[in-house]
Parts: C-alpha cells; sequence; structure tokens
C-alpha cells in the first residue's frame, strides 16, 4: 500500500536525522501520518504522487508539505489529546488533518480565499469536525481563542510574529520556518518558558513558501 510505503520511508529519513536531535517519530505523530489520505488533500493531477515523500503543488503558488517535514514538525510540538493548536497556512488542510487525529482542536488560518474555502470543505467532508478554519492574516494569529498549547507555522516568515509569541500558553512550543524565498531557511522551535521567556532552538535548513502577508 502507497502509504504504508510512505510512513515507512518517513520512518527511515527520522532514523537517519540526527541534526534534529530526535532518534525516531512519536508513535502517535506515525499512525496519524498513515491514516490521513494525502491523496484527498492534492489536486487531481498530482494524486499519482500523493504518496511520494516530496512537496507538491496545491495551486495559487503553494504547495502541500514534504510528509518527512509534516511528521516531523508535529512531533517537535510533542502533541497531546487535550491540547488546542493554532495553524498558520491551512493550504489544503493536510498539516491540519494530521494534527487533528492528535489534539483536541485546531484552529487554522489560510490567507488565499480560494485555498481557504476548498481546505474548510474538504475538512468537513473529510469528518474533521475538530478543525475550524478562517480566512486572514496569520501573521496576527487568532486572538480569540488564545493562548494555545502549540503553533505550527506552515510558511517561512522573515521573522518570528510577535503576536504568534503572545499567543503561546507558558510551557508551550511554536514549530516555524524564518528566512526570506532566496535564502537559507531554519525551521525554529521555540518554547515558551513558565515566566514568559522564550527559548528557540534551530532544527534542520527548510525550504518553504513565503508567509503571504494582507497587502
Amino acid at each position: 500500500m502507497a502509504r504504508a510505503a510512505m510512513v515507512d520511508e518517513v520512518h527511515f529519513y527520522a532514523t537517519l536525522a540526527r541534526d534534529t536531535g530526535e532518534a525516531a517519530l512519536d508513535e502517535d505523530v506515525m499512525q496519524s501520518l498513515g491514516t490521513v489520505e494525502r491523496h484527498e488533500f492534492v489536486p487531481a493531477r498530482e494524486r499519482r504522487f500523493a504518496y511520494e515523500n516530496r512537496p507538491l503543488r496545491i495551486g495559487h503558488g503553494q504547495t502541500i508539505s514534504q510528509p518527512y517535514i509534516v511528521a516531523l514538525m508535529t512531533d517537535l510540538i510533542e502533541p497531546d489529546r487535550d491540547f488546542v493548536v493554532l495553524e498558520i497556512g491551512t493550504g489544503s488542510g493536510y498539516q491540519a488533518a494530521i494534527l487533528a487525529k492528535l489534539v483536541t482542536h485546531v484552529y487554522s488560518i489560510e490567507i488565499i480565499e480560494a485555498l481557504a474555502d476548498e481546505a474548510a470543505a474538504r475538512l468537513a467532508r473529510l469528518g474533521y469536525d475538530n478543525v475550524t478554519t478562517k480566512l486572514g492574516d496569520g501573521y496576527h494569529g487568532w486572538e480569540e481563542h488564545a493562548p494555545y498549547d502549540a503553533i505550527v507555522v506552515t510558511a517561512a516568515a522573515s521573522h518570528v510574529p510577535p503576536p504568534l509569541i503572545r499567543q503561546l500558553k507558558p510551557g508551550g512550543r511554536m514549530i516555524i520556518p524564518v528566512g526570506g524565498r532566496f535564502m537559507t531557511q531554519q525551521l525554529l522551535l521555540l518554547e515558551k518558558t513558565d515566566d514568559d521567556e522564550v527559548i528557540t532552538r534551530q532544527i534542520a535548513a527548510v525550504r518553504f513558501v513565503p508567509l503571504t502577508r494582507e497587502r
């Protein structure tokens, strides 16, 4: 089965990726990866590639991330069943679906209206009733439902948005790629201490589409 083969490949990548400090990915994360039907989250023209371990185009200059990167980012926030998570950049809804299998609720923001509408309809059709989406500028987060146990940013920002840091719970984790389109991007893990200090760790060099902002 193509999905099982994809999970095996992601597991293999994880055991080789010593720079992450992780010998393997969490079993629940891997189970979520093996359960979510990635082919449902890509355009018809890309479906034959859905279970390859690589990013795919979803239109509007955006991509669905490589499964290994999705699994790694999910693993690094250390998801718990009681978590409420904010995602910046819904895209096709794939990362939100992976998270939805692991946490209580996912709030997800997408700035491109066509993608936001398609993702909301897709997630509803597939039964992900613990995901709430909205159209908006993710730089500002979603104050109404803050604070969040974890925040996942799926596009590269030039810097870590201060509103997202404010909306992260003490003890919470944020995973975000930082850097420009034509620069080296670093996947950063931010941990907020109980006294609101932020500890930042570089995880790996990555390549993401830029975080789109309202004009």
